[in-house]
């Protein structure tokens, strides 16, 4: 506002021609001050129109315009000529301000209260309202012929600034659905309304499944079309006083309110699945995409909006891990269920810390022989205050929370190092497999660190085997592929794990870098009792071989099984009828038996 404030300054200091001071008598000097004022009034009216952004107009005792510069035209609309001579009310003042505007011009005029600065929303000529910060000055007020000047500034585009503020700060600029923040205050006002009239409310969290690949597939233009298409149809399934929002990149959130019942929220939940039945038409193709739904209910689950939010949160990334069902109602359970993995990720950290986990070895034999052909790493965790947690419980916690992939780098730099202390020791040629993850191989440098452990331990890729899950290998990218095919061809050997329980079509085998195939235990301790078992295993082995692979039967625990496994052709045996997995000194002791008696034990 400092050019305000100048041309108020300039305003007051100049002489408009009906305040001029007598002149001199002398023509001379007559001439000399009508040439200065004539040069002051050039340069100030210059001063007037050469700011496009200030609108300054004149008004007589009347309030009639007696000046009008361009700027009063580009911001309100009217000509000069049009402007000339017309009141101030009709032109630019709304009419809900015409008899302020009037009365504040009389008191300055009469009583001389002056009339504050102050921003005005003006009207222009086509009756559009126009922002304005306005200064008022009033020359020879104390003359029968006041005149007063307005200064105008624009406002529109600080105002346009503003609302865009207001807008990106409610608003999400993609789907044009309230964001977060609006979603919570809004639903905030709902609850309160619910505690009044005793009625129920449903939260539903909803997270696209598998966005992150369409994404990565079609790029961020597709996935920003898909998600205007999402909204669009989430949009179809509010009633009047339901609340939707985008909370993140693919999750939204929505609010049922007047429930009677729960199963008023089923019925909302089977529109909202509905609405990801048909297909999406992303540019020339069609997508079909579904959705995980959490569902947290009022009062039942929460009575806050973050209470309500946080639990329809954790009923959703149940529902993701559920291989069956799209939708989870949060109870209890799931918070204690919560509460207890995010301990047990601490005391894992500290179990990193502190050398708590330890690798134990179990054989595999011969299922002929019975010679010890191998041995397969599994991890194992002994806290210090005592106990043993099971890899069941905490394996699943580990994948989830990322650690994961610091446990799998201790596991291969343990079972290198031990491969390494055991060779130089000459307790025979035994491998040592280990299992990894879908997280762990998820990571680019996985198998440089792998490599790199060998090279350390001076171990070559046929001392160190990796067990895959038929599950990882079916969702493998190219360059996990690339990865797996140059281990195989420097000697690694590569398993299958848990074959059968997944979902791989056959066909894939051929495309896989495998050396085995471990049928899962579950077969192997229905077969003998089950024919259908049996079948899945006799077509195991078959294929297995006729691709050149070796079979492995996982969890024999009995002679039956063993005498099962020997007549379907398995090549190996694993499991605690030949060996239990043992620690590494219990290991030591067998391998060094074997050595002395010439790896001859059989069972």
């Amino acid at each position: 506002m400092a050019v305000v404030g100048a041309l108020v300054t300039a305003l007051l200091l100049y002489r408009w021609p009906s305040q001029r001071r007598p002149r001199s008598d002398t023509s001379r000097q007559l001439v000399d001050v009508q040439r200065r004022h004539s040069e002051s009034e050039q340069r100030f009216r210059a001063l007037l129109e050469s700011l496009p952004k200030v609108a300054v107009q004149g008004y007589d005792r009347q309030r009639r315009v007696i000046y009008w510069n361009a700027a009063s035209t580009h911001l309100y609309g009217y000509l000069p000529e049009e402007a000339q001579g017309q009141l101030l009310e009709d032109l630019i003042i709304p009419e809900v301000m015409r008899e302020g505007v009037i009365s504040a011009h009389h008191a300055w005029v009469e009583r001389g209260i002056e009339i504050p600065a102050s921003e005005l929303e003006l009207r222009h000529k086509s009756g559009a309202p126009v922002a304005v910060f306005s200064h008022h000055v009033m020359l020879g007020e104390q003359t029968a012929d006041p005149l007063m000047f307005c200064v105008d500034v624009d406002l529109s585009v600080q105002k346009q600034a503003h609302r865009d503020l207001e807008f990106v700060t409610r608003f999400d600029t993609l789907t044009l659905l309230p964001n977060r923040r609006a979603f919570e205050t809004e639903l905030e006002e709902q609850l309160e309304s619910c505690r009044r009239q005793a009625h129920g409310l449903s939260v539903l969290f909803i997270d696209l499944d598998g966005f992150a690949e369409i994404n990565d597939a079609q790029g961020y233009a597709q996935g920003d079309m898909l998600l205007r298409q999402v909204a669009r149809r989430l949009r179809n399934c509010q009633r009047s006083s339901d609340l939707l929002s985008r909370f993140g990149s693919d999750e939204f959130v929505m609010a049922f309110g007047q429930l009677r019942d729960d199963s008023d929220a089923m019925r909302l939940v089977d529109k909202v699945l509905h609405a990801f039945l048909l297909p999406f038409q992303v540019g020339e193709r069609e997508v079909h995409i579904t959705a995980s739904l959490g569902i947290s209910l009022f009062p039942d689950n929460g009575t806050t909006a973050l209470e309500l939010i946080h639990n329809a949160d954790v009923a959703k990334n149940r529902a993701k891990l559920s291989a069956t069902q799209h939708y989870w109602f949060f109870n209890q359970k799931l918070q204690d269920e919560l509460v207890h993995e995010h301990q047990m990720v601490e005391r894992l950290q500290q179990a990193l810390r502190l050398g708590e986990l330890q690798l134990f070895y179990q054989p595999q034999v011969s299922a002929v022989s019975g010679r010890v052909e191998q041995l397969e790493a599994l991890l194992r965790w002994f806290p210090r205050e005592g106990g043993v947690v099971s890899p069941a419980e905490f394996i699943p916690v580990a994948e989830r929370s990322q650690l994961i992939e610091r446990i799998g780098d201790w596991v291969i730099e343990e079972a290198c190092r031990q491969r390494a202390e055991w060779k130089n020791e000459g307790l025979g040629d035994y491998r040592i497999d280990i299992n990894l993850s879908g997280r762990q191989v998820a990571h680019p440098e996985l198998f440089t660190r792998l490599e790199a452990a060998l090279e350390r331990h001076g171990l070559e890729p046929a001392d160190i085997g990796i067990e895959l899950t038929e599950n990882v290998l079916i969702k493998a990218n190219t360059g996990l592929l690339d990865n797996l095919r140059r281990l195989y061809h420097r000697g690694m050997k590569i398993a299958i794990d848990d074959f059968g329980t997944g979902y791989s079509s056959l066909s894939y085998l051929k495309l896989f870098p495998v050396t085995s195939l471990k049928v899962d235990r579950s077969f192997v301790h229905d077969a003998p009792d089950q024919p259908s078992d049996r079948a899945i295993m006799a077509a195991a082995v078959f294929i297995g071989h006729q691709l050149g692979l070796e079979v492995v039967a996982e969890g024999v625990e009995n002679e039956e099984q063993l005498e099962l496994v020997r007549d379907l052709g398995c090549d190996l045996v694993q499991g605690y009828y030949c060996f239990k997995p043992m620690t590494a000194e219990d290991t030591r002791r067998l391998l060094g038996a074997l050595v002395v008696d010439g790896d001859g034990l059989t069972n």
